[in-house]
């Protein structure tokens, strides 16, 4: 098992994989994959390319970390912790810093500092006053904090002198802190301890002031923590010291993040889906998130000119800094960095690990991409990724496609004849295309004409789903390259800024990756509506009204329609049945909901299975909005 970076050969295979990638004549399609050594290759009827990628090759010099990772070629997981192991001495091994505090404020230890985590308890760090400052100058107490860099369940902490001054230089008095690294909270804390406006602040989980004993073995609580604090007056009598100063936890790591190297795919390329592999425990979280570029560094790098509060971009030979220069500054010069949000997108928002695959948010061919893998463990529950696999084809069926929709305001629930407008630029080794498909949220009746370069043509429907729609075009390639495909369909659109986004596909290769049309500006594939004038429940039909449920497949089931309005982000709903008096009898949904239609079905039975007498019911929707409740009611009439 390894925790940190690789050692020089990993990397070299690693670039030669990379080089290889990028230099030697490939297939169209290549399927990459980030760890599963032993697993066998996929299995397609095509031709592909595979490209293998270690865990382990994670390399900060290419944007790649493991925080509190054990690395295995096989897969990842938090970095766990063995009770019996001291983990003052491994802290900035492992990613951490240890820090005192001092006239100028909180900074790194002293040379002298080591002695109390050396491993070794024949030698001590002597409080003898050596620390002090004139009064007003500096602390008057010894600080020490130990910062792991994530949160780690610690079980308990353990300091005492060397066993020839056990009876005369024990500590009498202390306080021991604890802080979770949440900045959320940072100044809120019980206990703050600062110099020159560099402040930390602590809970107080031990605060002793007449111990008499040489040996201290303290409990910590049962809760995740980033840093362990000690405070340290002189003693009254004598002098202190402390030979070891040991930190014992156990189980997994709290929170641990792997972040992949940037991975260059050569040319800008068409990303299929993501897919993965692992185990998760119940009480525990892994969050995946990508993010692609279109260059090999996802960050900008400031540098401070000392010109005031003036900051640059760039060196002072005028360069645009890169993570190499901006390494080589002096810390005083090194002013931190920002994403680069012109050539990178942001983090997604993390995939549902129990899905095991789901689709790369992307809206454009894209060269770069980048993976992170976060944990959130407890102390019994934690998980581990076996793999990261997804697709690039290169090259694309085009190398631009411009997308925008009209009419870009539309009522609610008023189907509106729309026009989808695709601007493709297909360059000679392009593949070409001859499928448009489009998904969204809003409610397709259909599709009512397709023109290329302005004339009508013959088309099919391939698909139509609730989720939108495809249509069989004639063959789009190089000496049709700028010629517009339009796309008219009628819809009715739920939500503000419904979303319409297209695909672009070559059927004859079923395994390339479907090229996502860009669009053309900002939101020229979003559509909002005229008003928000109508209720966020927009009806609730049953069909039929009256039904059957007697068995002989004739309006056995009655099926309840709902429209949902306005909905951004999920919310929570109960669809159940009610008698005239009020009473329950059966819940035909509760869970989140989003904006759109949407059907379910009642077979008139009680949740004990027995079927409901005949009579009128109320069927009632009830959604729980930040407005607060709303509801919606209607009648269905069971009758036999």
């Amino acid at each position: 098992m390894r925790v940190h970076s690789p050692v020089s050969c990993q990397r070299i295979l690693y670039w030669v994989v990379c080089y290889l990638a990028v230099a030697l004549p490939s297939h169209a399609l290549t399927i990459y994959r980030i760890g599963g050594a032993d697993l066998p290759k996929p299995e397609l009827e095509a031709e592909y390319e595979f490209v293998q990628l270690s865990w382990e090759a994670v390399d900060p010099n290419q944007h790649g970390q493991a925080q509190w990772i054990a690395l295995q070629p096989e897969r990842i997981g938090p970095l766990s912790l063995t009770p019996s192991v001291n983990l003052a001495p491994l802290v900035e091994s492992l990613g951490g810093r240890i820090l005192i505090l001092e006239w100028n404020g909180w900074r790194e230890w002293y040379e002298d500092d080591i002695l109390i985590f050396d491993g070794d308890p024949e030698t001590a760090y002597l409080g003898d006053g050596r620390y002090l400052r004139v009064v007003g100058y500096g602390p008057q107490r010894k600080y020490w904090v130990f910062d792991f860099g994530g949160r780690f369940f610690v079980d308990r902490v353990r300091f005492y002198p060397r066993p020839r001054f056990a009876a005369t230089r024990f500590v009498e008095s202390f306080i021991l802190g604890t802080s979770d690294g949440n900045p959320l909270v940072d100044g809120t804390r019980e206990y703050a301890v600062s110099w020159r406006n560099s402040t930390l602040d602590f809970d107080i989980v031990h605060r002793v002031r007449e111990n008499t004993q040489a040996v201290m073995e303290l409990a910590l609580p049962e809760e995740p923590i980033q840093q362990v604090f000690i405070e340290l007056p002189e003693n009254s009598r004598g002098i202190w010291e402390i030979a070891e100063f040991e930190i014992y936890g156990a189980g997994p790591a709290a929170f641990s993040r792997y972040t992949s190297n940037i991975i260059d795919l050569g040319q800008p390329a068409a990303l299929g889906a993501l897919s993965w592999g692992g185990h998760i425990d119940a009480e525990a979280r892994i969050e995946l998130s990508v993010r692609t570029g279109d260059d090999d560094d996802p960050n900008t790098y400031w540098r401070r000119t000392f010109r005031g509060n003036e900051l640059t971009r760039f060196g002072t030979a005028g360069q645009p800094l890169t993570l190499r220069t901006y390494n080589r500054l002096q810390k005083g010069e090194q002013a931190g960095l920002t994403p680069d949000i012109e050539d990178w997108n942001f983090w997604n928002a993390p995939f549902v690990f129990a899905a095991g695959r789901g689709p790369m948010p992307v809206d454009r061919l894209r060269r770069y991409a980048q993976f992170r893998v976060e944990f959130h463990s407890t102390v019994e529950a934690t998980g581990h990724l076996i793999y990261l696999q997804f697709s690039a084809s290169i090259p694309p069926p085009a190398s631009q496609a411009l997308g925008q929709i009209h009419p870009l305001q539309a009522p609610a629930l008023t189907p509106t004849l729309f026009t989808f407008y695709l601007e493709p630029h297909i360059a000679a080794d392009d593949l070409g295309f001859d499928h448009l498909a489009i998904s969204t949220t809003a409610q397709v009746q259909a599709v009512e004409a397709v023109r290329v370069g302005g004339v009508d043509v013959d088309y099919t429907i391939a698909q139509h789903t609730a989720e939108g729609f495809e249509v069989a075009l004639p063959r789009m390639d190089q000496q049709r390259t700028s010629e517009q495909v339009e796309v008219d369909f009628r819809a009715e659109v739920f939500a503000y800024n419904t979303r319409f986004a297209g695909r672009i596909r070559d059927s004859t290769r079923p395994f390339e990756v479907d090229q996502p049309v860009t669009p053309k500006a900002t939101h020229s594939l979003q559509v909002a509506l005229l008003s928000l004038d109508q209720p966020l429940i927009g009806r609730l039909t049953p069909h039929p009204a009256v039904f059957t449920p007697n068995g002989d497949n004739r309006n056995d089931v009655v099926r309840i329609e709902y429209d949902l309005l306005y909905i951004v982000d999920a919310i929570q709903m109960e669809l159940a049945v009610f008698d005239l008096a009020g009473r329950e009898v059966a819940v035909i949904y509760t869970g989140p909901a989003t904006s759109g239609r949407f059907a379910v079905e009642w077979d008139g039975r009680t949740p004990s299975g027995h079927l409901a007498p005949p009579g009128s019911y109320l069927v009632r929707l009830i959604a729980e909005t930040d407005r607060g409740q709303q509801q919606r009611r209607s009648l269905v009439s069971v009758v036999y």
